[in-house]
């Protein structure tokens, strides 16, 4: 029913341009790549020999032909295979694109060889180390079959006949694991809920695992530049491309077509190396959720303290992946079972972050939810229910047009887990709100705290992260939710973390207040002695775009918006406080 419900246009085919690499042209056939091989300047030179098969067709079970790259190890002994499964080009390694994303969060184009796909594992590396990198170019991409789709159990489908395939190579021990961020990351849920056998392991690094909460409506609201980004930029093939955008604009609620784009989290059962961060507002819930969620009992979360591309080349965390894979890939006995379920990190936003920090479980068991009740007459958060009623008021399009609460620490308080808001909330003139909340972290003197996610922090960034590309400067914990879409999921839903049907709409009647739940981004924040923490509340995003050049929501406000606090009305914010 869902599939039917998909709407294509046309693809642009993939030509010489900005996201066309040496790589790109169609040459199939093998060669060796030897030792000290390299693509290109500035790239890696390779340490060791490698067998590049380019190009090599793989049917899947429809029929469908599809193309892939894999590099090897030269000589005979059998090895595990890698695979990055996304629809950006298999041979975009050397992409002028690519480069000009390096460059722009500062990240030198020569920690890599050139042979990687975008947010994939570069074989330079893993090649050294006795792995096999697939990269495939998928359905519709490129010269590939079919028409390409965006985030569904197609993908997992697709991908579960090429794990199949690499399983039963004479050159694969018939190991495949999957390892990449962000795409590469969200196709390896969709590929572990299939349960395809000769999968052993899987490395989602950062993605969405909710196509609709995540991607098209967060918080009920259709908020879709960096899916027009995606959609009209990364899908370059023969034939047609899924059309998000109108399936955004004519599938407003939840119903079948989104639901074929959440992974069968209570099918992933296969060993699962995490990692997560507290300030990609596309992919931290996301990650957060999938956690949660997915069945695996191996499974292992590290929550790390910048951006997902810096994180993900560090010569110590390939290490640390490396060690995870030896364990579930070559069955080498290196202790990684003892490695700590949980590794989290704490921002300071100050220049003293921790990280790694081990835990059993995330939150960590020595967190408590703590209350902080809004005062609409002090402006401030309190630890106890005011007991007269208070209204704290912004006009939407005014001067300002947030309200917002603080509170100061007297002493060392760490936040590490999920935040939430319960406001009751009315509009004045209108018959719908969307609210966007934010929770900064300000210096004992007021000023808030911010930090950069990336290695850049030069004028460029400075400027494009001043009212949108928030997954490079971290602003604080962010939420959003359309008050008519306000209705919760009480499958889903926890005390710590909110879950929305967005299956029905529920106008607000003039002079109705109503209580909704926000979900917040997960933190790990530290506050000293004398630092404050501000909820921020407004019609308007807080923090503008994911991305820099997106298109920026209008939100659909108007009126004066209200949120009621005290006595009958005791809106309050939920704060994950660690006690030890």
């Amino acid at each position: 029913m869902s599939d039917d419900q998909k709407l294509f246009v046309p693809s642009r085919p993939l030509e010489p341009g900005a996201r066309y690499g040496i790589l790109s042209d169609f040459e199939p056939g093998t060669r060796t790549l030897e030792a000290g091989f390299r693509i290109a300047p500035p790239f890696k030179p390779l340490t060791s020999d490698i067998v590049f098969d380019k190009d090599v067709p793989v049917t899947l079970r429809d029929g469908v032909t599809i193309y892939v790259d894999v590099f090897r190890p030269a000589g005979t002994e059998k090895v595990p295979v890698i695979v990055a499964w996304s629809p950006y080009g298999k041979g975009q390694g050397t992409s002028a694109s690519l480069m000009g994303i390096f460059g722009m969060v500062g990240l030198d184009n020569g920690i890599v060889s050139g042979l990687e796909k975008f947010e994939g594992p570069d074989p330079a590396y893993w090649c050294a180390r006795g792995y096999a990198i697939c990269n495939p170019d998928i359905r519709g991409i490129a010269h590939c079959e079919g028409d390409s789709v965006l985030w569904d159990r197609q993908e997992g489908r697709d991908c579960y006949d090429l794990v199949e395939w690499l399983g039963v190579q004479d050159w694969c021990t018939g190991k495949v694991a999957m390892s990449g961020t962000s795409y590469l990351a969200v196709s390896q849920w969709f590929t572990a809920a299939e349960q395809p056998p000769h999968l052993a392991a899987i490395n989602p690094w950062e993605g969405v695992s909710d196509v609709y909460r995540d991607l098209v409506m967060r918080g009920g609201m259709p908020d879709t530049g960096f899916a027009q980004q995606l959609q009209e930029n990364s899908f370059l093939g023969k034939g047609q491309k899924e059309d998000i955008l109108s399936e955004a604009e004519r599938h407003p609620l939840m119903d079948g077509l989104w639901e074929n784009k959440i992974p069968a989290f209570e099918n992933i059962t296969v060993p699962a190396y995490v990692v997560a961060s507290y300030s990609n507002t596309l992919h931290t819930a996301g990650t957060f959720r999938a956690w949660r969620r997915m069945a695996s009992e191996q499974k292992w979360l590290r929550v790390h303290n910048s951006q997902e591309w810096p994180d993900y080349y560090d010569e110590e965390n390939r290490e640390d992946l490396r060690g995870f894979f030896d364990h579930f890939l070559k069955g080498v006995d290196n202790g990684w079972e003892q490695t700590p379920r949980v590794r989290y990190s704490v921002l300071d936003l100050e220049g003293g972050d921790r990280v790694n920090v081990p835990a059993t479980q995330f939150p960590p068991t020595d967190v408590t939810s703590t209350t902080y009740y809004l005062d609409g007459r002090s402006r401030t958060l309190v630890t106890t229910a005011p007991p007269e009623e208070a209204e704290a008021a912004y006009v939407v399009g005014a001067n300002p047009d947030t309200v917002s609460f603080v509170t100061r620490f007297d002493r060392e308080t760490l936040l590490v887990g999920y935040p939430k808001a319960r406001l009751w909330v009315e509009a004045d003139g209108s018959d719908d709100m969307d609210l966007f909340l934010l929770v900064q972290k300000l210096d004992a003197y007021g000023t808030p705290l911010q930090e950069f996610t990336v290695p850049n922090q030069g004028a460029l960034i400075q400027d494009v992260t001043e009212r949108g590309a928030s997954i490079l400067r971290y602003k604080g914990s962010d939420g959003r939710l359309r008050v008519s879409m306000r209705h919760l999921d009480p499958a889903l839903s926890t005390d710590e973390v909110p879950a929305h049907t967005f299956d029905r709409v529920e106008k607000l009647a003039p002079g109705e207040v109503v209580e909704v739940e926000i979900e917040l981004l997960p933190v790990g924040l530290a506050f000293h002695a004398g630092e404050q923490l501000r909820l921020v509340i407004s019609g308007r995003s807080l923090l503008g775009t994911m991305m820099p050049g997106n298109r920026e929501y209008v939100p659909a406000n108007s009126g004066r918006h209200i949120v009621h606090t005290g006595g009958d009305h005791a809106s309050y914010l939920q704060l994950p406080v660690k006690t030890a």
